[in-house]
């Protein structure tokens, strides 16, 4: 032990230390999905941060870790960002800083049980302040939130039909700190043991009670995925090879025919050719076809990423602009003072268009279909608003062919899981290539994924259901009761540092003594 101590008195040492814990849990998420490893990856980090030698070292190494975790989780980001993948990184990394200074402050040396008890509410409701914040459009949205690495279990899907994702992250960094508690204080492992006894029949009571979807009847939805298409006029090349793959679908009793993100290269105003072509497509069908639509807008200046629908006639007039833009991918956040990103990456030379709010279709065969672009679908109140509005069909479009040899297909795929079982709505995830997947209503996977070396045309049988979730009737109540708990927190260490200051004796001051050592002698 004296070992290791000195060992870790090294800054750089114990730096480089709590960078690579704090990058443990990215093998929960996908590609790998070793989702059990997410309710034992902090518990490094946590031993960590408790035994610094001081407040301000635990706040250095839960910088350092959130540094380590936020590039792991983003590192498919290198190739396009370069450079200002780490400047990201090292940004956000610093909102683990107050979070390793509570768990020394919980945490450090032998605590009590009380304490202990505390820490499995207040560690919690601290990351999930950290997932709050990151989760703001600008800081680049709710990517990597820790309750994801669960969107393949069913239990989980279960308990974030009541809470959202937010209940899935508060849970197992509670599950965390009770293993760090197991492993590091002997005297405290009661209240730890308790902690997860409390996940456990939580579990359980959400898998008894939580209501289910009510499934009432099935829609056939077409995802149409052309695969890489690269080189000169890849534009047009896509667009024809989407209407050879659509023409597949002729004859299969289809409701609805989803196309993926940018899949039509100009504005349908200006090119009504095209729309045209589509109409022809849905005649044939006979569905409804929801194109995005990725050009400068002829009715209006600036370039939008646009959800169409489109029908026999053509255009049906339902519209959605993408209201939740990527930074640097399609904007700059502060171009004046960032716009030299555009030099050492792939960042956006010109910013993309907001649209102003969401939208619900009128697909064809009674379906009303609620429409999201790309990141979009890793917002949980957007699927969530849209459930609310009478959406019976999420969709997400989406592509991810900048990072196709990485492991963000598969995490962008996973996260339609999650919105689903929130929602209790089927979703839809079609990209241009790959990995698109459709999900029932409970988050269960729909047929087969088409993966990023697929260019195909599939058909999933989606089952519909009707009700509301609890996380769709109450919100994101998690978070709430989490910032209400780090409010008591901050109300209790103020009234705390109160009490010791007025309790504290005052300050003895020396007797004045003259010039001959004698002490002064009142009223002379």
């Amino acid at each position: 032990m004296r070992t290791l101590e000195h060992w870790l008195a090294s800054p750089w040492r114990r730096t480089t230390l709590a960078a690579l814990a704090g990058a443990l849990p990215v093998p929960a998420f996908p590609a790998p999905s070793l989702w059990w490893f997410a309710y034992v990856a902090l518990v490094p980090l946590i031993l960590l941060a408790r035994s610094a030698p001081s407040g301000r070292r635990a706040a250095y190494d839960g910088w350092a870790g959130g540094f380590g975790f936020m590039l792991g989780m983003h590192h498919w980001l290198l190739p396009n960002l370069h450079v200002f993948t780490l400047v990201i990184a090292g940004l956000l990394g610093a909102l683990w800083a107050p979070w390793a200074w509570l768990v020394r402050r919980f945490l450090a040396g032998v605590p009590s049980r009380i304490r202990v008890v505390a820490a499995l509410g207040v560690l919690p409701s601290g990351w999930l302040a950290i997932e709050l914040v990151r989760s703001w459009q600008g800081l680049g949205g709710p990517w990597g939130t820790l309750g994801a690495t669960q969107w393949q279990v069913e239990p989980a899907l279960r308990l974030a039909s009541v809470g959202g994702v937010w209940l899935l992250s508060f849970l197992v960094v509670a599950v965390n700190v009770a293993f760090a508690v197991l492993a590091s204080v002997r005297e405290s492992r009661m209240p730890a043991v308790a902690g997860l006894v409390a996940t456990a029949a939580a579990t359980s009571a959400a898998w008894v009670w939580s209501p289910r979807p009510d499934v009432d009847g099935r829609a056939r939805i077409a995802v149409v995925q052309p695969g890489v298409v690269e080189g000169p006029d890849s534009v047009e090349r896509r667009f024809a090879r989407e209407e050879q793959l659509t023409r597949e679908l002729v004859g299969r009793d289809v409701d609805l025919i989803v196309w993926g993100e940018s899949s039509v290269g100009f504005d349908l105003g200006e090119r009504p050719d095209l729309a045209r072509r589509i109409a022809a497509l849905s005649r044939q069908t006979g569905a409804d076809i929801l194109v995005n639509v990725d050009a400068r807008r002829s009715d209006r200046p600036g370039i939008y990423k646009s959800s169409i629908l489109l029908g026999p006639e053509g255009p049906t007039g339902d519209r959605y602009d993408k209201m939740r833009l990527v930074p640097f991918g399609e904007y700059v956040p502060a171009r004046s003072l960032l716009g030299w990103a555009t030099s050492v990456g792939e960042a956006a030379g010109e910013d993309r268009r907001r649209g102003t709010g969401q939208v619900v279709m009128n697909a064809g065969h009674g379906l009303r279909v609620g429409p999201m672009v790309c990141f979009e679908t890793a917002f949980p109140d957007m699927t969530r608003h849209l459930a609310e509005d009478g959406a019976v069909v999420l969709v997400g479009q989406s592509s991810t062919s900048s990072f196709q040899q990485s492991w963000a297909p598969e995490q962008h795929a996973s996260l339609a899981a999650l919105r689903a079982a929130e929602t209790g709505r089927p979703m839809a995830h079609a990209t241009l290539t790959g990995v698109s997947a459709v999900y029932g209503p409970s988050g269960e996977r729909t047929g087969p994924w088409l993966g990023t070396g697929a260019s195909a045309s599939q058909v999933y049988d989606v089952p519909l259901a009707t009700g509301v979730t609890p996380y769709v009737r109450f919100g994101d109540w998690p978070a709430q009761v989490a910032l209400l708990v780090l409010a008591a927190l901050c109300l209790t260490e103020g009234a705390r540092a109160v009490r010791l200051r007025r309790g504290s004796p005052a300050p003895r001051v020396p007797r004045a003594r003259t010039a001959h050592e004698s002490p002064v002698r009142p009223g002379r």
